[in-house]
């Protein structure tokens, strides 16, 4: 029977092929109570199983073939990382000791302690994170099943010698470093029941140019293995057992969808200008240094937003020092080749928790609370550290001060102060850096945005964050489902707001870009040329697409209905005028 699936699409492309279902360890642990006297023997199993697994990632890291892409090696050491966390393994022991459960059953009831804390945080790529933990928790329960068997045959690479065409693997959860196992594998594409757009398996199916298609609830208990399969990646849509008439239609589809990336990446090397001779700048978004390379090769001219808070997450141990910063500053910088890097200091706090030694308990969860620059500027010493790393980097290229969530002088004039004290302290220490390094500011706060001179006078450029901006502008937490539906980029506020902006901006010749997911989505790209933007930071996936859009289009004429647009406030009145602005 032919059915349909649903779930989040994180990587584009059409896969056709049969499943080759993945088993899920955690689902099949025995629970027994081990023998009086036996307590040492089982800790020592799960030790075993601990360091069995830091050898295979370990293995993994340093065995990477060079066409692996960049982010797998960051997301094996993160794993590595969770691995050695010590919290992780010494509950379990506790049981084991106290309770004589057996190593399994001790491991998965930690497990479940950890999801649980997780499942309360509201920020969607910290609550994502859960599922690294459980990957790493479950490699170790593959390890101690192992460690059981005499046989070292890997029963789930065997899965696809069952299957004669091109498998896709479904799955309830899937670690990067076994997606890069099945990678010499007749692969096609992914389908997982958990996991989100910034999940690490969404994250390296992208740059694997893999279709997935991830959080398909049950999609492992209601597919079986060997059933064809259509994965819409686009769409995120899993079609189980389709007819021919299906199958023809998607084979068509996909040939089509093959054909126009084909003809997408031969824009890599087109200027980005309008048919009315307006040069545009396309710039990226990242979150690993890896990420700069990917940037390069799709034509990015610098990057926009470098969102250094992921060097801070997924650590179970102190916060990155100096050196390691200015290391993974530095990386970016030596990979951009002499183009911006705008740095963005750390934008933490709320939910977002940092690593070991630090206490953001008091804070709350509210995305108005103690957070971004306005927790850095409580933890000075943190915030040094950071600036010296950045400033230090900045001696090897562009590298650029971004400074997020600002909208009082105060703010301002304090985080300059311990801008001018870092150049101080690196001075006095012999380091070098460019004491003329620009300094920038997000606007993303609607009281920013109403008072912008005072930042126009202080700031080298300016970067609008719609998705904070349209967020707070409209009073709506992102976070919370019951009020998601009315968070609205095109609400008439917000685009009074960014024409604002933007035309401030331009008068005083002060550089103005939009980094939020407005910059990477090709509907609103003739949009955002008319109301004057000229200067796009986006996802380096979408740079181009959104290139395609601006190749296409004339600002003169698009900036005709901008005064038509601008004055509208009624829904029909504001369709009619969006008309010939959206894609």
């Amino acid at each position: 029977m032919t059915f349909a699936l649903h779930g989040i699409p994180v990587s584009k492309g059409i896969a056709i092929g049969k499943a080759v279902l993945i088993s899920r360890a955690a689902l099949e642990v025995s629970h027994y109570l081990i023998e009086a006297g036996k307590e040492e023997l089982e800790a020592q199993k799960l030790i075993n199983a601990f360091e069995q697994v830091r050898l295979e990632l370990e293995q993994l890291r340093y065995g990477l073939p060079k066409d692996a892409p960049g982010e797998m090696a960051a997301f094996l050491d993160v794993h590595g990382m969770i691995l050695a966390d010590p919290a992780l393994a010494e509950k379990p022991l506790k049981l084991i000791r106290s309770q004589r459960l057996n190593a399994a059953w001790a491991l998965t009831t930690e497990l479940n302690d950890l999801l649980e804390q997780f499942s309360e945080i509201e920020d969607t790529y910290l609550k994502e994170r859960a599922n690294d933990i459980r990957q790493v928790a479950e490699r170790v329960l593959k390890a101690l099943k192992s460690g059981e068997k005499e046989s070292t045959e890997d029963p789930e690479l065997a899965l696809f010698g069952e299957v004669d065409v091109d498998a896709i693997i479904v799955a309830h959860d899937i670690a990067p470093h076994d997606m890069l196992r099945f990678k010499d594998r007749a692969l096609t594409g992914f389908v997982t029941d958990l996991g989100g757009k910034t999940s690490h398996t969404a994250i390296v199916a992208r740059s694997m140019e893999i279709p997935a298609v991830v959080g398909v609830r049950h999609a492992s208990e209601m597919i079986r293995h060997g059933d064809w399969l259509i994965l819409d990646g686009e769409h995120g849509v899993v079609i189980v057992a389709p007819d021919e008439q299906l199958l023809s239609e998607y084979r068509s589809l996909r040939a089509q969808a093959l054909e126009d990336t084909r003809q997408l990446q031969q824009l890599k090397y087109a200027k980005t200008r309008t048919l009315d001779g307006v040069d545009i700048s396309l710039f990226a978004n990242i979150e690993l240094p890896e990420d700069a390379t990917q940037a390069v090769e799709v034509g990015a001219v610098g990057v926009g937003l470098f969102r250094s808070e992921f060097l801070f997450m997924d650590r179970n141990q102190a916060l990155p020092d100096e050196e390691k910063q200015y290391q993974e500053y530095r990386r970016v910088v030596d990979l951009m080749h002499g183009l911006p890097v705008n740095i963005r200091t750390i934008d933490v706090g709320a939910d977002k928790a940092l690593g070991a030694g630090t206490d953001l308990s008091q804070t709350g969860t509210s995305p108005l609370g103690l957070r971004a620059i306005r927790w850095s500027l409580t933890e000075p010493e943190i915030f040094l550290t950071q600036l010296r790393a950045i400033l230090r980097a900045s001696a090897h290229g562009q590298a650029r001060i971004m400074i997020p969530m600002l909208a009082h002088a105060k703010e301002i004039d304090e985080t300059l102060r311990l801008i001018e004290k870092a150049k101080q302290q690196l001075h006095q220490r012999g380091k070098a850096f460019n004491p003329n390094i620009q300094v920038g500011a997000m606007i993303e706060i609607p009281a920013a945005a109403l008072v912008l001179p005072l930042f126009i006078k202080r700031f080298d450029f300016l970067s609008i964050g719609t998705n904070d901006l349209i967020q707070y502008t409209l009073a709506i937490d992102r976070a919370d489902h019951a009020v998601a539906h009315l968070y609205d980029p095109l609400h008439p506020a917000i685009l009074y707001l960014l024409s604002n902006i933007i035309s401030q901006a331009k008068r005083a010749n002060v550089p103005i870009s939009v980094c939020g997911e407005m910059a990477g989505d090709p509907a609103v790209t003739k949009l955002l040329l008319a109301l004057g933007l000229t200067d796009f930071s986006m996802h380096f996936s979408q740079l181009l697409l959104v290139k395609q859009e601006i190749l296409q289009a004339d600002v003169g004429q698009l900036q005709a209905h901008i005064p038509q647009l601008l004055e509208a406030v009624e829904p029909e009145a504001q369709a009619k005028a969006l008309e010939f602005l959206l894609a």
